[in-house]
């Protein structure tokens, strides 16, 4: 069998058409549940024209983000990858993240893309190691701010009650326990990563694969090492580009909320920040039907006209959520029917 087919086949099985079809299933039954037990007649009749500048400006923030994180990616690839293929890569991985359980799929296809971009998959590897790192770095510094605000606001909606800040609180520790781990094998031994990887693909199912993945694994270490070797700058360029990713997606909600009504903007931001925690645990395909849900939960309360709760999500989703669906799916069947190319670094 051919390397090409093999890594059609490898592609593929990144965003299978079943998990594809219960995430739009999922998300849009729970919206349509929302509708359903929220809406009140004569609301559509409430908006007007005046509303349409924020939403666009929702879409243009949603925008943003894809270009802030295929900025964050064409920096760590220290501009091999071009702007169009760094675009290309982000909407790849946030595809791919939607339509699989738990968004395992999202770090994989990004690491295949970048190869058929024409990187090695060893510092594809490193670079999607080094850019997750930097969400739990940032995920880090978010975590104790929300402590400390939880202190004047109710960040965690009294709706959920004692349940709801246990649930939270054990989130917070395992993002920093993850942080913690992570920072220490991309940053200080990224030979312990590399054993890792080498343990895994010596289990019976993936062992065929350990020849390519030992020397693979050697270009991990390295190119981690190069990373880790980089100056503070490069860490600060690097954390700046994905900060700007994330608050991006964080205010996304809050927007879509002041678009349709008045809500607090303080507490709506924090508790998009919380409920954007939540989302990286929720377990089906691109957490849909969950990620309705801790919406409901989060911003629900702080728009004070029920009728516009599901509207809100309903505008939410469409804008953070389908029209990724809609690109991401174009770029990853390009991936799919592409043959490697030729690296061109451009400045």
């Amino acid at each position: 069998m051919s390397s090409e087919t093999t890594n059609t086949k490898y592609s593929q099985s990144f965003f299978s058409r079943k998990y594809l079809i219960i995430s739009i299933l999922l998300s849009v039954a729970t919206m349509a549940g929302v509708i359903y037990w929220t809406y009140t007649p004569g609301v559509l009749e409430y908006l007007s024209p005046s509303r349409l500048p924020g939403l666009v400006i929702a879409l243009v923030v949603s925008l943003l983000r894809v270009w802030f994180s295929a900025a964050k990616i064409r920096f760590l690839s220290e501009k091999q990858l071009s702007w169009y293929a760094s675009m290309r890569v982000v909407l790849a991985w946030d595809f791919t993240s939607a339509v699989t359980p738990s968004t395992i799929g999202g770090a994989p296809m990004a690491t295949y893309a970048m190869t058929k971009e024409g990187l090695k998959l060893g510092d594809s590897g490193a670079i999607v190691l080094y850019g997750v790192l930097l969400d739990q770095i940032w995920f880090a510094i978010a975590i104790p701010i929300l402590l400390v605000a939880g202190i004047f606001y109710e960040v965690v909606p009294p709706e959920i009650g004692l349940a709801g800040d246990v649930s939270m609180g054990i989130l917070y520790v395992c993002l920093l326990s993850y942080a913690g781990l992570l920072a220490y094998g991309v940053l200080v031994n990224p030979t312990a990563i590399k054993k890792v990887v080498k343990f895994v693909f010596k289990l019976p199912i993936l062992r065929r694969m350990g020849d390519k993945v030992e020397e693979e694994a050697e270009n991990l270490e390295e190119y981690a090492q190069q990373l880790g070797q980089k100056p503070l700058s490069f860490l600060l360029k690097a954390f700046f580009l994905s900060t700007m990713s994330w608050l991006a997606r964080i205010a996304l909600p809050t927007i879509v909320v002041l678009s349709l009504l008045p809500a607090p903007e303080v507490l709506s931001v924090l508790r998009s920040l919380a409920m954007n925690l939540a989302f990286l645990v929720v377990p089906t395909p691109g957490g849909s039907g969950g990620v309705e849900g801790l919406f409901v939960l989060f911003q629900g309360p702080l728009i004070s006209r029920e009728g516009f709760i599901g509207l809100a999500v309903f505008v939410w989703r469409i804008i953070s959520y389908y029209i990724s669906i809609g690109l991401g799916m174009m770029a990853t069947t390009w991936y799919v029917n592409q043959k490697v190319v030729e690296i061109k670094t451009q400045d």
